[in-house]
């Protein structure tokens, strides 16, 4: 998204929360067709590594199946290297969806399609979008793959809106012992609800039938309110647009509102994305402030233009979804909508008693489910990111905010930095106790596991 620009001096463009609609990049694994042995992987921002055995890329679900039951090591599915927490590490072996991918068949007349589990979040829209069809909403990046995006509850905003995981109508998924298995809403509507969001314990998901809506265009506004006017007025601004998540600018005293509507469609107007440059202005402010936070928010202030505004009109998947080259570290929660601000307010605070932040925060809207482990199980929910630059530390938004998310009974992102433990989610989840029966039946040895999934479900080594 194209920055709003500034009035005043072109060298800081706090302005522009914009290009905050989406903060992520690429990253992951660059992996050929084939098995690669003692294969050296690395995340997206490189805070979790990995030397496996080898990564395996199987074209098809007999590959796939003649690989699980021909081999016992232990197996983590790897997409495109985006979770923040420790998902993927192995000293297994690896598992790429890569080469199993794309829409299979669609039906514009149910509303639904079929796709291959590998399949990016950006090549199902293009492919839907061939076919005047869309999802129904996108989280702010679409590199992950689908398995991958619906396995950790990744999500976009809007108060009536789901998470991704949401639509899925049936799934079909090969057991550690090469076993086919297919749930749906109509048959076995529970086990579907478990394997929606599996952090990839109970099974290698290889196809999914989803909802879909016709293709539609979006109208995006973004603008600008002090901090304190925008957070009354967030939740009447949630309940009035599609589509609404706002960004606060650390140290400025500033947000950005930034809100989705549907369109008849028209003339596509999409500003070019100045996102880069703004990322750079906002450290570049931090370096030469940093030590003194009053001077620093008093020349943001005099710097931003709060009358600024900026709309844009595309199809929805261009708007929903960006990629972002400036890698981060993330850490996200999910609080109880009722909490949403009364929590976000004591974020901020705790944000800004530490003069080296500057990546802004993220707060939206999530609407409740039916997944036994989505961070939204019947509940409507908040959602509250922040971030800090790759190479930077990164701890604290970890130690100083997770007993902030604690407090409001949060339920961290399962891609994302948290310090939650088997204990902890035992008592947030409801459903806890029968997924982890319903794990040890579908992989008794423990093969889909690695340290970090040991530790989330109390499992020892």
């Amino acid at each position: 998204m194209k920055p709003l620009a500034m009035t005043r001096r072109r060298w800081l463009q706090l302005g522009s929360a914009a290009m905050l609609a989406g903060i992520a990049g690429r990253g992951g694994t660059q992996a050929a067709a084939g098995s690669a042995s003692a294969y050296r992987w690395r995340s997206w921002t490189g805070i979790n590594r990995c030397q496996a055995l080898a990564l395996e890329m199987p074209a098809d679900e007999a590959e796939l199946a003649a690989l699980l039951r021909g081999n016992d090591a232990a197996l983590r599915c790897v997409g495109s290297g985006h979770s923040f927490s420790p998902l993927v590490p192995t000293a297994g072996r690896l598992l790429s969806l890569d080469r199993m991918s794309g829409v299979v068949a669609q039906d514009r007349t149910a509303l639904t399609a079929t796709l291959l589990a590998g399949t990016r979040l950006a090549q199902l829209s293009r492919q839907l979008d061939g076919q005047g069809l869309a999802l129904r909403n996108l989280p702010d990046v679409d590199v992950q793959t689908f398995a991958g995006a619906i396995s950790t509850a990744t999500h976009g905003t809007g108060a009536r809106l789901q998470a991704l995981h949401a639509d899925v109508l049936a799934l079909r998924l090969l057991t550690p012992a090469g076993e086919a298995l297919e749930f749906s809403r109509d048959r076995d509507p529970e086990l579907l609800q478990a394997a929606r969001v599996s952090l990839g314990s109970l099974g290698v998901v290889t196809q999914a039938t989803i909802s879909v809506v016709p293709a539609y265009y979006l109208q995006r506004k973004v603008w600008l309110r002090p901090l304190a006017q925008l957070l009354e007025a967030a939740p009447e601004l949630a309940r009035q647009h599609r589509n609404f998540e706002f960004y606060y600018l650390p140290f400025t005293g500033y947000a950005a509102a930034i809100t989705h509507d549907v369109r008849a469609g028209g003339a596509v107007s999409h500003p070019e994305s100045n996102d880069e440059d703004m990322l750079r202005e906002l450290r570049r402010l931090r370096d030469w402030l940093g030590r003194v936070p009053d001077l620093r928010r008093w020349v943001a202030q005099k710097l931003i233009d709060p009358a600024q505004t900026e709309l844009a009109l595309d199809k929805s998947w261009r708007l929903l979804s960006t990629a972002r080259p400036t890698p981060f570290n993330e850490s996200e929660c999910h609080v109880p909508r009722e909490a949403g601000i009364r929590c976000v307010r004591e974020v901020i605070r705790k944000l800004e008693q530490r003069n080296e932040v500057f990546f802004p925060l993220e707060f939206r809207f999530v609407g409740a489910d039916e997944a036994w482990l989505s961070p939204f199980y019947q509940r409507d929910s908040c959602s509250i990111a922040v971030h800090a630059a790759a190479g930077e530390a990164y701890d604290y938004l970890v130690s100083d905010i997770a007993p902030i998310f604690r407090k409001y009974q949060g339920r961290p992102h399962w891609g994302k930095l948290h310090a939650h433990r088997a204990i902890d989610f035992a008592a947030l989840y409801p459903r806890w106790n029968d997924f982890l029966q319903l794990r040890r039946q579908f992989d008794p040895k423990g093969r889909l596991l690695n340290p970090h999934l040991r530790q989330v479900f109390g499992i020892r080594a």
